[in-house]
């Protein structure tokens, strides 16, 4: 199998700073990753530079098929549709609906057949638990059903990887635990997740291969013995 995304010898950047260098990873499908450290460690900007939003100058990064070593401008949207990204935050529009929320979406990434685009809300609102849910407004949610919704979103375009952004960050601890078996659900049904994490208590109670950024390092924790510090 071939990794869906790649760094070799790369440099991760925060605007102009370098903040990771010489990050080597293979992201293959169907993996469950980590990426794990204090907060200023870089592990969002990882997240940035495989969807583009930072850019790469110094090593190798493929990103499915794409070269993120001066991707061309058109080709980013093109890359944003092999993957979902999941916030802390959620970033759901507030003026409108759960329905016009996820048809936004899909309008923006192409699809124009109404019929399509209610079939696919459909299909994943139920994906995630949600399929009564699609003419609520967002501030008619629970935080954890918000989370579920940005799920939802992530999936719109049957992306091959989720990227969640320390996606529990905002909830309590049973409403997380309910994400994050959300989310291994659905690595079992073949959608590798790329996570970024603080959190020690989620990695060890969802096993999964672990990066650790640590002192403008990034290095997959090959010994399941070693204490990954936070």
């Amino acid at each position: 199998m071939e990794p869906i995304i790649h760094f070799r010898n790369a440099d991760i950047l925060n605007g102009e700073n370098t903040v990771i260098y010489s990050l080597n990873m293979d992201i293959m499908p169907g993996d469950f990753v980590y990426i794990v450290g204090k907060v200023g460690s870089g592990k969002t900007s990882i997240i940035r530079t495989i969807t583009a939003e930072n850019h790469l100058l110094k090593g190798e990064g493929v990103a499915f098929g794409y070269n993120l070593v001066g991707i061309r401008k058109r080709d980013i949207p093109y890359l944003r549709r092999c993957l979902g990204v999941v916030f802390q935050d959620f970033q759901l529009l507030t003026d409108r609906s759960v329905e016009d929320n996820l048809a936004f979406v899909l309008k923006a990434t192409g699809w124009k057949d109404r019929i399509l685009i209610d079939h696919r809300i459909s299909e994943v609102l139920e994906d995630v638990g949600m399929g009564t849910k699609a003419h609520k407004m967002p501030h008619q949610l629970s935080g954890g059903e918000q989370q579920r919704i940005a799920i939802a979103r992530a999936l719109l375009n049957k992306p091959s990887v989720i990227l969640a952004d320390e996606p529990t960050g905002n909830l309590d601890g049973e409403t997380a635990d309910e994400i994050l078996q959300l989310l291994v659900d659905l690595n079992h049904n073949g959608t590798a997740i790329v996570m970024v994490t603080h959190n020690k208590a989620i990695f060890e109670k969802y096993p999964g291969r672990v990066f650790s950024c640590v002192n403008e390092s990034c290095t997959e924790v090959v010994d399941e013995g070693i204490d990954v510090t936070l």
